[in-house]
């Protein structure tokens, strides 16, 4: 049984209720199948806490992939796949008014770290209905990003980072835990491949 793991982040601004939470709680209602092990975890939208509560997440659970979900408040019915994390650049302060010592997240750390899933194939491979589905570069220099880039490097690159849009009439939380299951059922699939 391999462990999976999934988070999504608390209110922030002016979100009192975070749809990457409402999602990741949806996804882990419908499961990935019985060989996947589904472990999920709100994270706080201030960096130390969430840096902190990432690396337990390796050293302890150790999972096969670990599946970051943040809210895009700028984009309109949109998914965005991301595809690598940076390290530099930290200058917003979050929930709690702070930013990263040296506006960075690993003091010395390789300037950006690529996922080893290929967004690009997956992007090219799945489709949901209802909803379009992006790549991106750049996942915004904020908790999402620095999350992100924290994951990928206690992880070597296992890690994924998807930006879904605030919740709305059209897009429900419900929507919105299916288009994840679509995605990382494909994502999972693609982390066999390279094993083999």
């Amino acid at each position: 049984n391999h462990l999976s793991f999934f988070s999504g982040f608390g209110p922030f601004r002016q979100y009192l209720v975070n749809s990457s939470w409402e999602a990741v709680k949806e996804l882990s209602k419908r499961g990935l199948g019985e060989n996947i092990d589904l472990q999920i975890m709100q994270l706080p939208v201030a960096y130390q806490k969430a840096k902190e509560q990432v690396c337990k997440i390796w050293t302890t659970l150790q999972p096969l992939l670990t599946v970051h979900v943040g809210l895009a408040s700028s984009s309109t019915a949109l998914i965005i796949l991301e595809q690598c994390g940076k390290n530099k650049g930290y200058q917003e302060r979050d929930a709690c008014g702070f930013h990263p010592e040296g506006a960075c997240c690993v003091l010395d750390g390789p300037e950006k770290i690529e996922s080893t899933i290929n967004m690009k194939t997956l992007w090219k491979n799945i489709s949901v209905e209802g909803i379009d589905i992006t790549l991106s570069r750049d996942a915004g220099r904020y908790i999402c990003d620095y999350t992100y880039y924290t994951s990928l490097y206690y992880g070597n690159g296992r890690a994924a980072f998807i930006h879904i849009p605030p919740l709305s009439e059209s897009v429900t939380a419900e929507f919105l835990g299916k288009a994840l299951q679509t995605i990382i059922l494909a994502m999972i699939e693609q982390c066999g491949e390279q094993r083999e």
